[in-house]
C-alpha cells in the first residue's frame, strides 16, 4: 500500500511540473533582459519599431521578433515579460526551442507569465509572433524576466551606458592586426579578400586594408547598391566634420572615374571616397594602398582596387592628411555591421596573401596576426564573434548568434605562401 501511495504521489508530482500554472512557481532570483539591446525583427516586410525602450509598435501579423540570450549552462527557468500601455485584448505566440505557448493579454496588464522553460547551453532565442488582436498593437514589450534557483550565468546586452543597446544590436566588431616583423619605411600594403557566398548581408563592411589613419574595403549598402570604400580620418578629433578647422581637413588630391568624394562623421570625421561597384560574394578581390610623407609635414594616402572584370588596377582616391608625417603603420583588417537592424545576420570574410612593400620596392610577407574585438565583444555582451586561421588562411566572422566564440587577444600564424603579387607600380593610374 505504501509503495502504491508513493507511486501515486510521484505521478501527480510529475504532472504538476508539466502542467504547473505560472503563478504556482516562485523562484528566488530574477534577471531582467531588456528588449532594446537584444531583440530583432526577423520577419515581416513592414518594419515595426524597436527602440531603447523596447518594442513600441507591433501592428502586423507577419512580424516575428527574436530575442537572443547566451546561457553559460543548460537551465530550467521561469520566463515572463513586462508590458507597456496595454489597452486591448490580444494573443501572441511565444516559441523557445521546441516549446510553444500562446499567451492572452488583457487591457491594463503589465506582466505576462510564460512559465517554465528549458534552455540548453549556448545562444538561445525567444520568438514572438502575433496571433490575434482587437487594438492597434499585439503587445508593447519592454523586457523579459528570467526567474531561477541557485546560480545562472547569462550573457546579453545588459545596459545602455554609452549607447550600448545600439552597439549591441549592431553586433561585435572583430579585427586582425598583422604583425610587422621589422621596422622599415613601408609604403604599400597589399591584401586579397574573399567574402563567402551567403555571408554578405546588408550593413556589412569587410575592411581589407586598414592603417592607423583610415580604412579601405567593401560595403553592402542595400539590396541594390554595393561600394568600394576608402576613408581617411582627420587629425582633429570630432564626430562632426563641420567642426574641423580648414588646416586639419583631409584634402582630395585626385580620384578615379565615377568615384564619389566628400566628408564623413559620427565615428570620427575625415575624407571619404567610394565607388559604387557590384562586387560579388565568392570572388577574390585585391587591394593596394599607400602612405607616404610629402616632406612638408603631411602624408599622402592613396588606394587602388584591382577590378577583375577588366584586369586592371583602378584608382579610388588619393588624400592629403595634414599634420601627419608617417609611412604605412598598423596594417590590419576588420569586419563590422553598421546597420543595427541586421545584427542578427551572420557574416564572414577570408583574407589571403598579405604583403608590405617598402619605399625601395622590397616585399615582406605578413603571416602573423592578433585577433581582437570591440567593447561589445570584450564585455561578453555579444559572443557571436570568431577569427583566426581556417584552411590555412586568416578569417573573421560575426553576427548570427553562433556558438562558440573565438578567444579574444589570440595570436595566429600561418605558413608563408611566397606568392609575391605582380604589381607594375609605374603603370598605376
Amino acid at each position: 500500500m505504501e509503495v502504491f501511495i508513493l507511486l501515486l504521489l510521484t505521478f501527480f508530482s510529475s504532472c504538476k511540473e508539466d502542467l504547473m500554472a505560472p503563478d504556482m512557481v516562485k523562484f528566488p532570483n530574477t534577471i531582467n533582459v531588456p528588449i532594446g539591446g537584444n531583440t530583432f525583427q526577423v520577419s515581416g516586410d513592414i518594419k515595426e519599431n524597436i527602440t531603447d525602450e523596447g518594442i513600441i509598435s507591433w501592428q502586423y501579423p507577419e512580424t516575428v521578433f527574436e530575442t537572443y540570450i547566451y546561457f553559460q549552462t543548460a537551465k530550467t527557468v521561469f520566463l515572463s515579460f513586462s508590458l507597456e500601455n496595454t489597452t486591448s485584448n490580444s494573443k501572441i505566440r511565444v516559441t523557445t526551442g521546441v516549446q510553444t505557448k500562446e499567451i492572452s493579454i488583457l487591457p491594463n496588464q503589465s506582466k505576462a507569465e510564460i512559465g517554465l522553460v528549458n534552455f540548453d547551453q549556448g545562444y538561445q532565442k525567444i520568438s514572438l509572433k502575433g496571433v490575434g488582436k482587437q487594438g492597434e498593437n499585439f503587445a508593447l514589450i519592454k523586457s523579459f524576466q528570467i526567474g531561477f534557483e541557485g546560480t545562472l550565468g547569462l550573457d546579453f546586452v545588459k545596459d545602455n551606458i554609452d549607447n550600448r543597446f545600439y552597439w549591441g544590436r549592431r553586433g561585435p566588431s572583430v579585427h586582425l592586426s598583422f604583425q610587422v616583423p621589422f621596422e622599415k619605411n613601408f609604403k604599400w600594403f597589399y591584401n586579397e579578400m574573399t567574402v563567402p557566398p551567403g555571408q554578405d548581408p546588408i550593413g556589412s563592411y569587410f575592411m581589407a586594408n586598414g592603417f592607423r589613419e583610415g580604412y579601405f574595403g567593401l560595403q553592402v549598402n542595400s539590396e541594390s547598391e554595393r561600394r568600394i570604400l576608402f576613408s581617411v580620418w582627420s587629425p582633429f578629433q570630432t564626430d562632426n566634420p563641420d567642426e574641423i578647422p580648414d588646416n586639419e581637413k583631409i584634402k582630395l588630391i585626385r580620384k578615379g572615374p565615377n568615384v564619389y568624394t566628400g566628408e564623413f562623421g559620427n565615428e570620427g570625421s575625415g575624407g571619404q571616397s567610394f565607388l559604387v561597384y557590384n562586387w560579388k560574394a565568392g570572388q577574390t578581390y585585391k587591394f593596394l594602398n599607400s602612405a607616404e610623407p610629402d616632406g612638408k609635414g603631411n602624408t599622402i594616402f592613396t588606394a587602388y582596387f584591382m577590378d577583375p572584370q577588366i584586369g586592371e588596377w583602378r584608382l579610388i582616391a588619393s588624400f592629403l592628411r595634414p599634420k601627419t608625417n608617417t609611412w604605412y603603420n598598423n596594417p590590419h583588417s576588420f569586419l563590422e555591421n553598421f546597420d543595427q537592424n541586421m545584427g542578427y545576420k551572420k557574416r564572414s570574410v577570408t583574407y589571403t596573401n598579405q604583403w608590405l612593400i617598402d619605399n625601395d620596392g622590397e616585399f615582406t610577407e605578413l603571416t602573423t596576426a592578433n585577433f581582437t574585438g570591440d567593447d561589445i565583444a570584450k564585455r561578453n555582451y555579444r559572443l557571436d564573434f570568431g577569427g583566426g586561421i581556417r584552411d590555412g588562411e586568416f578569417y573573421l566572422q560575426n553576427g548570427g548568434f553562433f556558438n562558440p566564440p573565438s578567444p579574444l587577444n589570440t595570436q595566429f600564424s600561418k605558413e608563408k605562401t611566397n606568392s609575391i603579387p605582380k604589381i607594375d607600380f609605374d603603370k598605376l593610374p
